[in-house]
Order: structure tokens, then C-alpha cells, then sequence
């Protein structure tokens, strides 16, 4: 069987031609292409923004004229992630897929269920000729996942509509009322290199093997941060004449890094304490990590000897500002149990050539925490001798508990699955809290189907939470009220 047999099939086939369409952040033009042929064969409108949304509208069907209008939002872009040794180039290639008992996998890669999942329902809805509904727009933002810039993008008075749906949560059942902010941070040190010392060899050491995954959604799952225990394997040898030759940790700035690599340089005499020192930090980490991460490794192999290293001073500079660099959880939501109020991912590190940088994306439901962990990075940075970006802020989305959206949406989940649907926060991005301070007054819920481990090749989707989720966006635009 293949995912487009599943059921509801019109959900599923639709998003079987998304995983057709390459759609990686920043690299939308080939899937805002096809979305907009798509409505143009279905004589659907649609129009493209300025900066890359697609924004399609459809009128209401018999007797359901004077509800409610409804925007449908998701956003078309995915997260790139590939298990180490895969050849997969997510410019060009499709998306394979299996299914596995009662979920769907890509083939060790990402899946792009965040948020194609989303986008196949809106173009499922848009398409069909029996869903009764009122006046509908879809808003499918570019950029989501690196930056959320078709959001930011997206100019106030676009939209008409006085609900939002928002279908970019992952877990069924779950009604999403409130999400945190964020801020990335740019840390740059210089640095200084120095010709290799004549009785030095090189070395390049490699971690991997680790779970990765959403840096929002799973920061309290106790995941390792791969570029953390690099440093700390570096850290343990630094005083041994170690030299840092270059570094490249993570690749995404929403994605907990799991790969990294590090060419380094030593005196020959060491090189056997070296490595056996090595060696034992690897086991205390896989000890420590084993029910977490067991597929953790390290490995070691002798490079050709590079002409520059990165002098003394600079080397032990980089390490230590790595091993006290804050990460993961950093404190707990004080209002909502088990909710993660501030987190810092330390998502990718390397070396240019002239400076150590570090990209990290701090998120906080309280946008005064998130200022204050940004202005640690800041005093972190200026302390070893470089500077810190802050860019690409966005707020978080504030809780209604008296939304006329959510009583609605309850009633509905209570009438077709005969329990209450969970109320609660997230701590990750959502495009609701920009869309939300263009649109006051706009009312608006997110949901969604049951996505594990989105953002790494681990991704995969319920397949019978995918038909909930699916029937429920049907029952619910059906009973949208009606107009004030």
C-alpha cells in the first residue's frame, strides 16, 4: 500500500503531490508554483503576496452564506534534514515515503508532514464539491520554519476573515489556545591563526547518531545537543596543546543538532593519551545518555596536516565560551504544568575562516525572559572579545479562554469523539502570534494531526489521527456560527 490508498483519501493524495515538490525554507519557488497551478486547474482564486504567500479564497456553499468567514493557515515550507550517509538532495529530490503499522516515514529523511499535512487539508477542503462551509481564504505562508517571513510579510488587511484555523500543531486532540516567542542570536568571535607547529598531526573527530528533532516541541525530552558534547570532548584535552583547526555543528536553527565535526591539531607525542582520553569521555556520555540516545558515537581518523591552527589563546577562548554557553530548558512555565516556559538551542557552530560563530533561537512565552536570556548571549559574546545579533524577533500568542472560536471548536471535538479535547499552550513558534498583532481581533485555534520527532529524519505521522484531524476540520467549519 502506498500513502495515497490511505484514508481520507483526498487528504492524503494531496499530500502525496506535496511530497512530490521539493519545499525546503528558503527554496519555495517550485511548490508556490505548483500550489498555484493547482488552484488554477481547480478555477480556484488565488493570488501570490509580495513576499511569497499564497492566498486563495472561496465562496460559501448554499445556505451557509452568512457564517462566520474562516481563514485556513498552514505553511508550505519544510524542514531539510537527512540521516547521516543518506544522499538526498532536498532541492530536487521527492520525498520517499513508507508506512510502518500505523505511521508514515520518509526514507530517512525529514517527512514534511510539518505542515504539508496542513497544506494537503486546505487544498482538500478547497477542492471539494460536499464539505459545507462558509465564506473560506487559505493563507499558505513561505518561510515558516527559518524565520517566519511570509508571516512578517504578510500586510495587515490581506484577509477578510474573522476566524483562523491555524493547522500546525501535532498532537490530535490537543487544541492549541497560546505559543511562545523567539529571537535568533548570532554569536561572532574572532580569532587569530598561526602557522601548525612542525611536531603536530591533525585529526578529525566526529559525534552523530543522536535524535535531533524540534527544538520547541522536544527541548525537554532530555536529548543531547551534539555541539555541547563536542566541546566537551574538546574541553577534556585542552590543556594538552589541542589547536583548533575548524568546526561544523547543526545545520538548522529550529532543529536540536545532531552531526557535528571538529579538525583539531596536537603535539604527536599526546596523540595516544589524546585519543584514549577521547575514548573515555564517549563512554561517560553514552552511559549517561543510553536510555535517551543509544545510537550515540564518536569516531576519530587522522587528517593531512593543515598549514594554519587557531593560536592557543583563541582555541581555549572558543572552548570555553562553549562550555558555559546556556542550553535547553531554562526554566519552567510557573501557569501551566509541564509547559516549558524558556529554552536556547544551540543550533549550529562553525568556524569562516576569521571568526567562531554560533546561531542559536531562544524561545519564551514571557517576552521579558526571552529579552533577558538574549542579553546573556549579548554579555557572553562581549566577554570573549566578539558580538551578538539579535534578529527576527516575533511575539508569542496569548491565551483567550473566552474565545467564541474555542467554544466552538470544543462542542465540536466533544459531539464527534465523545470527550473533551485537551486546552493548552505550546512552546514552539506559531505564525498566530505575528498574525495576531496584525489582526487583533481576528479569533484563532490551532490543531492538528499526531507528528512524532518533526524536524529530524526520525518525523513521522499517525495515520489514524490524520483522519480525526481531517473530520474534524470538515465538522467544524460546518458548524462555524454565524455572523454577529
Amino acid at each position: 500500500m502506498t500513502i495515497k490508498e490511505l484514508e481520507p483519501k483526498a487528504l492524503w493524495s494531496n499530500f502525496y503531490s506535496l511530497t512530490r515538490c521539493p519545499r525546503p525554507s528558503k527554496h519555495e519557488e517550485a511548490v508556490r508554483n505548483f500550489l498555484v497551478k493547482w488552484a488554477k486547474d481547480k478555477k480556484i482564486d488565488c493570488r501570490v503576496d509580495k513576499v511569497g504567500n499564497v492566498i486563495m479564497s472561496k465562496p460559501a456553499t448554499k445556505g451557509m452564506e452568512n457564517r462566520r468567514p474562516v481563514v485556513l493557515q498552514a505553511h508550505m515550507d519544510m524542514v531539510p534534514q537527512a540521516r547521516a550517509g543518506k544522499v538526498h538532495d532536498f532541492l530536487k529530490d521527492p520525498i520517499e515515503t513508507k508506512i510502518v503499522e500505523d505511521w508514515v516515514y520518509a526514507c530517512d529523511t525529514t517527512l514534511g508532514a510539518d505542515d504539508g499535512m496542513g497544506v494537503a487539508a486546505i487544498m482538500a477542503v478547497f477542492e471539494s464539491k460536499t464539505i459545507k462551509h462558509g465564506p473560506l481564504e487559505a493563507l499558505i505562508t513561505t518561510d515558516e520554519e527559518t524565520g517566519m517571513t511570509g508571516a512578517f510579510g504578510l500586510k495587515a488587511g490581506e484577509l477578510k476573515g474573522e476566524f483562523l484555523l491555524n493547522l500546525d500543531s501535532e498532537t490530535e486532540g490537543e487544541l492549541y489556545v497560546g505559543c511562545a516567542g523567539g529571537v535568533d542570536a548570532t554569536m561572532s568571535i574572532p580569532y587569530a591563526t598561526e602557522k601548525a607547529p612542525k611536531d603536530y598531526c591533525a585529526y578529525r573527530l566526529t559525534l552523530g547518531g543522536l535524535k535531533g528533532g524540534h527544538s520547541g516541541m522536544e527541548i525537554n525530552t532530555g536529548r543531547a545537543n551534539v555541539n555541547k558534547l563536542m566541546f566537551r570532548h574538546l574541553r577534556w584535552v585542552a590543556e594538552c596543546g589541542l589547536r583548533l583547526v575548524s568546526i561544523n555543528g547543526g545545520n538548522m536553527r529550529n532543529a536540536i543538532p545532531r552531526d557535528a565535526e571538529a579538525v583539531i591539531a596536537f603535539p604527536k607525542e599526546h596523540t595516544e593519551c589524546i585519543l584514549a582520553e577521547f575514548d573515555k569521555v564517549a563512554g561517560w556520555v553514552k552511559k549517561e545518555l543510553s536510555s535517551v540516545e543509544p545510537d550515540f558515537f564518536m569516531k576519530y581518523e587522522k587528517v593531512r596536516m593543515p598549514q594554519n591552527v587557531i593560536c592557543d589563546a583563541d582555541t581555549q577562548k572558543i572552548i570555553n565560551l562553549m562550555m558555559v554557553a546556556p542550553n535547553g530548558v531554562i526554566r519552567m512555565s510557573r501557569d501551566m504544568e509541564g509547559l516549558v516556559e524558556t529554552s536556547l538551542n544551540l543550533a549550529i557552530v562553525k568556524t569562516t575562516g576569521k571568526n567562531f560563530t554560533v546561531q542559536a533561537l531562544l524561545r519564551s512565552s514571557v517576552d521579558t525572559a526571552k529579552e533577558a536570556l538574549a542579553e546573556r548571549l549579548v554579555c557572553l559574546a562581549e566577554l570573549a572579545g566578539g558580538t551578538c545579533k539579535l534578529s527576527g524577533a516575533y511575539p508569542g500568542w496569548k491565551p483567550n479562554m473566552q474565545s467564541p472560536l474555542l467554544k466552538t471548536m470544543k462542542q465540536v471535538y466533544k459531539k464527534l469523539y465523545k470527550k473533551e479535547p485537551a486546552v493548552v499552550a505550546i512552546h514552539a513558534g506559531l505564525e498566530c502570534g505575528l498574525l495576531g498583532g496584525k489582526y487583533p481581533d481576528m479569533d484563532m485555534i490551532s490543531f492538528g494531526p499526531t507528528l512524532q520527532s518533526p524536524h529530524s529524519p526520525d518525523e513521522r505521522a499517525n495515520i489514524p489521527s490524520c483522519k480525526k484531524f481531517y473530520d474534524y476540520l470538515v465538522a467544524a467549519l460546518e458548524a462555524i456560527p454565524e455572523k454577529k
